[in-house]
């Protein structure tokens, strides 16, 4: 709000210049000529423009003081609102801008930290992947041996299988070509012995 000392540090030029002037017109019709019948007209007429004018002046200061004092207040309070919502935003700003700031470089650390802890796992998965192949071909040898072993044993008990059977097949052969009547009839008279001395 205006105090009243800066509406009298307003008007006061405003009087002492409607003064001035009052003063300027009675020193020029002082100078003037005094034979002229119309200059007291005249300067009549100036004075009462001149005081006519300070009443106007006068008037428009003490009915526009306050509408302008009211006015020029609250464009004062505007500007200083504007102001502090300036400062607290451009504070906002800042403050914001610092957060951000230390988020990027948290964000920087977290991603060498996070770096480190994907090539760690990257390796220990790779240690975990290779054990894993390693046991799955020992596992795969181990059963190959297996499969080797038994279709070795099968083939032996083929082998042997066939050699038997090959063997009857020549032992009949022989015995079909070296046997004879008389072989025959005495094998069942031994036979017959041996039979005979068990009862």
């Amino acid at each position: 709000m205006m105090s009243l000392a800066r509406i009298n540090k307003i008007c006061r030029p405003v009087v002492l210049g409607s003064a001035a002037l009052i003063v300027a017109a009675g020193v020029s019709y002082a100078s003037g000529d005094a034979h002229h019948a119309d200059s007291g007209v005249l300067l009549k007429d100036f004075l009462y423009r001149v005081f006519n004018f300070s009443i106007t002046v006068g008037v428009l200061v003490y009915f526009v003081a306050r509408p302008l004092k009211k006015a020029l207040s609250g464009r004062r309070e505007g500007i200083e609102k504007a102001l502090r919502e300036a400062q607290e935003t451009a504070a906002a700003a800042e403050a914001k801008f610092a957060e951000y700031d230390a988020k990027l470089s948290r964000a920087a650390e977290e991603i060498v930290t996070l770096k480190a802890t994907l090539q760690a796992e990257a390796v220990a998965e790779k240690e975990r992947l290779v054990a894993q192949a390693r046991a799955a071909a020992d596992q795969i040898r181990q059963e190959a041996g297996k499969t080797a072993e038994s279709e070795v044993a099968r083939a032996r008990l083929l082998l042997q299988q066939e050699a038997a059977g090959l063997a009857v097949e020549l032992a009949t052969d022989l015995l079909k070509k070296n046997f004879t009547r008389e072989d025959q009839a005495r094998l069942v008279e031994e036979y017959k012995i041996k039979v005979g001395e068990l009862h």
